[in-house]
């Protein structure tokens, strides 16, 4: 017997009751469906008896590509009901699509999502021709309310979008894939049927593709060596599969559809308006029973005049907003398009929304293989004590509560809901040694549950799968250095910074393309910290913070010598990475072998350029006095003496060298002073900003002993911190002395001083 090709919208109930009563009524030898051919030896473990929605989770990864994937089912999924039926009649079942980590799937997170802008033209005019506003509208009237001759209407309907698409290298290679398997189930066969379940974009193509070519069972592709990857099944939700909150399935509004399979469209429509005025009615929302007799009457008028036989869902929808909604709306009615609903929306619209998307959470057989992952976590948390949940409260100083706190980390970092710190340390360098958590072990919903095994496919423990996702987060960051330092505090956190090198590979191509000194400079502090006084989290000396600080540093220094620029504001963030520098350099060079000569000689050269920025050359010379350079501070000082470029060079020397300053016999205050003293009220006036910002480097002790050597070299008595504090502000002073010199100026030009001097 020929093959029976049946094309299908993903999660349409009107497909998957065709799909049931094609196979009923043939009974064929095989049952093809597009799906993972990976996972085809497993399909006992997905027709275990579960509770729809789940879904086959598939991972892959190697050194050049991380993908995830989820082929979702619910009860009204053309697949699953050719495999339940399948398996009642009983059929050779087989996916027969490529595996979901296949280069094909490289743009799809999800098999069973439509790619309508394959096809957006042919339903574009279809839209147009038939006045309705998308594609799901366009899908509703022509198949789930009205299933009359279904089979030929879908034909049409395929064949005209398909007709018009250009499918491209990635459905070519797939339907090429599953061609084969047709061949040769059809010649396994016999006399006996196949039918064959496929999305309809596919179908003229299979049906052509068949045609020719050999018989032999195909191969399952396998991932390349030195790749992972894998499946699992986990539980699903509504949520999850409904467009309105994000992922583009084949039809939104889940539950809506459910009730659809389940009760036909009058019991769906009926049911789902009691659902919306009940939840409004217990958000306070006024709903009165004329409301609701207004709206079923405005759902039948609508119905009845777009030609339905019966309600659509968006009869129901705009039926509910007209009674339901008194004033004009600011937002776009979520069902006229495809995506999620928008923040501000009507109370009342949010309501339909998720009445329509439904709460309903799958749930896996018992017998459900799962990942070591899970095992292991629910036997961490169980050892240490925290499998019950509720407030729990840590000491890191303490072997056990480090211990609890990396679990709880572990499951953070890998995304696991019910781990959720309120207080604890907030970067290396915080002296916080508590935490406080707050567990849920609880999973009414399924989340905590799916999302454990998703992050099996990261490896089989708590410390092996966080560390696998800390490698992938490295990569991923590249040269964002904000975003490295958050990981390798995270690795700090997790207890894993020595265990994968990986993260240390990353680290060093990120590094050598950071191009943010700001960002190589607050990575760097923050990983000095830990590596030289972390012996709570077990990072001090750490080789993989090590190598950090080695790379950091080395970048650092040759960013700073390639930085060009005339006067500007300083930079605090360029000082911050350049005073890091210089600590690394002074508490790690013995350790880690850092070469203190060779950034010796860039501070001389940066210091000595003309062309780079004021900050940076006094960042410079301030690096070279802390590393032990004897160069003259006073001629260092006058050099920069312009009033442009005064005080952005003093920041800089600032930032690096405060102490040196200090500790130099007052020579370089004494020359400031001088300097200062010479400037005429205009060129003070264009310095203070700069001189004032200089000198917030100094804390208020050292402000006030610079006070007080002032006042000494003119040989005056007094309080230094009352010079600190004068009646104004100083640059308020400044500026309307400077303003009375231009009114001043402005009055002897028009010859009005009145013989003043």
């Amino acid at each position: 017997m020929a093959v029976t090709f049946v094309g299908v919208r993903h999660h349409s109930p009107a497909c998957a009751r065709l799909v049931r009563d094609t196979i009923a009524r043939l009974r064929p030898a095989y049952v093809l469906v597009e799906g993972p051919a990976d996972f085809s030896g497993r399909l006992d473990e997905l027709l275990l008896g579960h509770e729809p929605p789940v879904a086959v989770y598939s991972f892959y990864r190697d050194a050049e590509r991380v993908h995830s994937s989820w082929s979702p089912f619910c009860d009204y999924s053309p697949e699953w009901a050719a495999l339940t039926t399948g398996r009642a009649v009983g059929a050779e079942l087989r996916f027969i699509d490529l595996p979901a980590w296949h280069p094909a799937f490289a743009e799809r997170g999800n098999r069973y999502a439509d790619a309508e802008r394959r096809h957006a033209d042919a339903t574009a005019r279809l839209c147009r021709e038939f006045a309705v506003d998308n594609t799901d509208v366009l899908w509703d009237h022509l198949f789930e309310i009205d299933a009359d001759d279904l089979p030929a209407r879908l034909d049409a309907y395929f064949a005209l979008v398909r007709g018009d698409a250009d499918p491209g290298p990635d459905d070519s290679a797939r339907e090429s894939y599953m061609a084969a398997w047709i061949r040769a189930a059809e010649a396994d066969a016999g006399d006996r049927p196949v039918v064959v379940v496929t999305g309809g974009f596919h179908k003229p193509a299979l049906e052509v593709l068949v045609r020719d070519g050999g018989t032999e069972w195909p191969e399952v592709p396998a991932p390349a060596e030195g790749a992972t990857g894998g499946s699992f099944l986990v539980p699903y939700s509504f949520r999850r599969l409904d467009a309105f909150t994000g992922y583009q399935s084949g039809m939104p509004s889940p539950e809506y559809y459910q009730r659809l399979w389940e009760d036909g469209p009058d019991g769906a429509a009926a049911a789902l308006t009691e659902t919306v005025v009940t939840r409004l009615r217990e958000r306070r929302q006024v709903v009165s029973t004329a409301d609701l007799i207004a709206a079923r009457t405005l759902t039948d008028g609508l119905t009845r005049l777009r030609g339905h036989r019966a309600p659509a869902r968006t009869d129901l929808l705009d039926g509910l907003v007209s009674a339901l909604v008194g004033e004009d709306l600011d937002q776009r009615l979520p069902w006229t398009w495809r995506g999620p609903l928008a923040p501000g929306a009507h109370p009342a619209v949010a309501e339909m929304v998720a009445a329509l998307s439904g709460n309903r959470v799958g749930r896996l057989h018992p017998d459900t293989p799962a990942p070591p992952l899970v095992h292991d976590a629910a036997a961490e948390l169980e050892r240490l004590g925290l499998g019950r949940g509720g407030r729990v409260a840590l000491k890191l100083t303490a072997a056990r509560g480090l211990e609890r706190s990396r679990a709880l980390h572990r499951l953070r970092v890998l995304g696991v809901p019910g781990a959720d710190r309120e207080s604890g340390p907030a970067t290396g360098a915080d002296p916080v040694l508590d935490e406080v958590w707050h567990v849920d072990t609880a999973d009414p919903d399924g989340t905590r549950l799916a999302a454990l095994i998703e992050a099996g496919a990261y490896g089989p423990t708590l410390a092996d799968a966080a560390a696998a996702v800390l490698d992938e987060r490295t990569s991923g960051a590249a040269g964002d250095m904000a975003g490295l330092a958050d990981v390798l505090f995270d690795a700090a956190l997790c207890g894993c910074a020595g265990q994968s090198g990986r993260i240390a590979a990353s680290i060093e191509a990120g590094v050598a393309g950071a191009s943010d000194i700001g960002a190589l400079g607050r990575a760097l502090d923050a990983v000095l910290g830990l590596w030289r006084h972390d012996h709570v989290l077990g990072t001090a000396r750490s080789p993989l913070f090590g190598t950090v600080i080695e790379q950091c540093t080395e970048r650092i220094l040759w960013l700073a010598e390639g930085i060009r620029g005339g006067p500007e504001p300083a930079d605090p963030a360029r000082l911050r990475a350049l005073a890091a520098t210089r600590d690394a350099l002074l508490h790690a060079s013995a350790a880690l072998g850092l070469d203190r000569d060779a950034a010796l000689g860039v501070a001389r050269r940066v210091a000595a350029a003309p062309e780079a920025p004021p900050d940076l050359r006094g960042a410079a010379f301030g690096l070279g006095r802390a590393l032990g350079d004897t160069a003259d501070p006073a001629r260092a000082v006058r050099g920069a003496s312009a009033p442009r470029v005064l005080g952005d060079w003093l920041a800089g020397l600032f930032a690096l060298a405060r102490q040196e300053v200090l500790d130099a016999g007052g020579t370089v205050l004494a020359v400031l002073d001088e300097l200062v003293g010479a400037l005429t009220e205009e060129d003070f006036l264009i310095a203070l900003p700069a001189l004032r910002q200089a000198f917030e480097y100094f804390p208020p002790r050292e402000r006030e002993a610079i006070a007080g050597q002032l006042l000494a070299r003119r040989g005056l008595r007094g309080s230094g911190r009352a010079l600190l504090r004068p009646g104004g502000d100083p640059l308020a002073i400044a500026e309307a002395r400077a303003l009375e010199e231009r009114v001043d100026r402005a009055l002897e030009t028009a010859g009005l001083t009145g013989g003043r001097p």
